[in-house]
């Protein structure tokens, strides 16, 4: 099983797309302006205490409050309480906790108004990002998650993942990083770390100390709603959580991202810095690798199944909903039960791969197509559950009630990603009046003779819909060939599917927009024509 990455990169953000034997399973957008992602810690203020909720809100400096709830406090609140304290008063203060004398862990069935008061300031990390009128949702047990360790201040615990199963290998794992790890430093050790080598757990296990240090200094000197230590951005967050050997390459194209992520890779795997690629070509990435392609076909109402059947897909403020449907499959097998069951089974790989796609999180809840037989039942169950495996998200799967509908939930951390896939028609911005279609040929030309006649504009290219540069490229003497012979130019064209049937774009020989606010419209120039003949 192959994984190929790739990343965009653009004034606003990053497209991210993670392609699982050509694919696309992940799509994620990094936004360079968001703030208050998962795993950021803040320094926070405590603005209100309600003991009806047993939370606190804190100001981090979002439009909204921030939620704390008491169990996310943790058994070692007070202890991060008096270090917050101490940090803040004392620039003296050491940032490892090796003479740090712990507090007593609080009850699991406290209030949290015994622990906390209004105004005081306490570090807080954020478990899930604002989303919709909420904001961000926090924890006091702050954790640094590194390639094969997460780092758990005020604890002395080393627990090892329990995807771990050999127990010789568990032990050796305990045994090894208990003898490194700091005191009051807990460890845990991830999965990704099962028969590595002492070194790479140790280099591990010293920069996620650095960090830890690092965001301690700036402590020592922030105000409230400060960012003391920021997560990886989701780009270096998917290298660190899924880098293995199944990785085939790491596209980009960008030459500053590209050096980035090479310098990154190099200090967490350095025999997977060769994967990082430039992309060079002239066409855009996402659109050379059928990416683009991709993306508007997955993100709709309807997402069709190779055998014939087909999704929909609602989503509402509680809960999102997938009705499985049949379509027009072939009735090759032998009953409809089988119909159900050959169609219910292609579903689950395709719901799975959705739910990851757009990051769907909370409940969803899949109608299958119903099938009498107990036992088909189970198989999409467990179906459902080999899908989900993969997932790195948290989620629960109950088995197919008598009406043919599963039950999952899935953690929710951030927004959903959701890609608009139907486009607004240019010509009529959404009317549903336009003109004749032929038309934005003649708009083409008339653009092209403005721009090489009044602007003497060379090194022409031409992006344009995959339709319209059929029209223009077909036969043997083609519409750009009779453009040759006229202006004694080549006009380059490109075709870009991201690009509405009626939209296009002339660029420059440095692949600039060719400015054309000056150019009298098409209907001006069909009017002057018109004029003239008149006369």
């Amino acid at each position: 099983m192959s994984n190929e990455l790739f990343i965009s990169s653009s004034q606003n953000g990053d497209r991210i797309a993670l392609i699982n034997d050509k694919r696309l399973v992940e799509y994620q957008f990094e936004d360079h302006a968001r703030k208050f992602n998962v795993g950021d810690i803040y320094l926070g203020t405590v603005r209100k205490v309600v003991p009806g909720l047993n939370a606190a809100f804190i100001d981090v400096g979002y439009e909204k409050d921030a939620f704390l709830h008491y169990f996310d406090l943790g058994p070692k609140i007070k202890s991060l309480s008096k270090f917050t304290k101490n940090a803040i008063t004392s620039a003296s203060t050491p940032a490892l906790l090796k003479k740090f004398e712990l507090e007593p862990e609080i009850k699991k069935d406290g209030k949290v108004s015994q622990v906390l008061d209004k105004g005081t300031q306490i570090l807080v990390q954020v478990v899930k990002e604002p989303i919709s009128t909420k904001g961000p949702r926090l924890s006091c047990e702050i954790s640094l998650a590194g390639r094969y360790l997460v780092l758990v201040p005020f604890s002395n615990v080393v627990s090892v993942s329990k995807k771990i199963t050999d127990k010789e290998e568990r032990q050796r794992l305990v045994r090894l990083i208990s003898s490194i790890r700091p005191e009051n430093f807990g460890v845990i050790i991830r999965t990704v770390a099962s028969n590595k080598e002492v070194a790479e757990l140790d280099k591990d296990l010293r920069n996620l100390v650095k960090t830890w240090e690092d965001g301690i200094a700036i402590l020592k000197k922030a105000r409230p709603r400060d960012l003391i230590i920021g997560e990886l951005d989701r780009t270096s967050s998917i290298l660190r959580d899924m880098l293995n050997e199944s990785f085939d390459s790491i596209n980009v194209d960008s030459k500053e991202l590209y050096d980035d992520l090479r310098s990154y890779i190099k200090n967490i795997a350095p025999d997977k810095e060769r994967l990082v690629k430039l992309h060079q070509g002239k066409t855009k990435m996402f659109e050379a690798t059928g990416v683009e392609k991709q993306l508007k076909t997955l993100f709709g109402k309807s997402v069709s199944l190779s055998g014939g059947g087909y999704l929909i897909i609602e989503h509402t403020e509680a809960l999102h909903v997938i009705d499985v449907n049949s379509g027009n499959k072939s009735n090759n097998e032998t009953s409809q039960e089988e119909t159900a069951l050959h169609t219910n089974l292609e579903s689950c790989r395709e719901i799975a791969r959705q739910l990851r796609l757009r990051d769907m999180g909370g409940i969803i809840v899949v109608d299958f197509i119903d099938m009498k037989n107990l036992d088909n039942r189970k198989v999409i169950y467990e179906r459902m559950k080999l899908e989900m495996k993969d997932d790195r998200s948290k989620n629960v799967i109950l088995p197919l009630t008598k009406f043919g509908l599963m039950q999952i939930t899935r953690e929710r951390v951030r927004p959903q990603t959701n890609l608009i896939t139907m486009e607004v028609c240019p010509t009529c911005s959404g009317t549903g009046k336009i003109s004749a279609s032929i038309a934005i040929t003649d708009q083409i030309e008339h653009k092209l003779d403005y721009i090489i006649t009044k602007q003497n504009e060379k090194n022409i290219t031409l992006v344009l819909h995959p339709y319209i540069y059929a029209y223009f490229t077909t036969g043997a003497i083609s519409k750009r060939t009779k453009w040759f012979f006229k202006y004694f130019r080549w006009v380059k064209l490109r075709t870009d599917s991201s690009l509405g049937l009626t939209e296009f774009k002339f660029l420059d020989e440095v692949s600039q927009n060719i400015d054309m606010e000056s150019e009298a419209t098409l209907e001006d120039y069909r009017n002057e024509e018109y004029i003239t003949s008149e006369k």
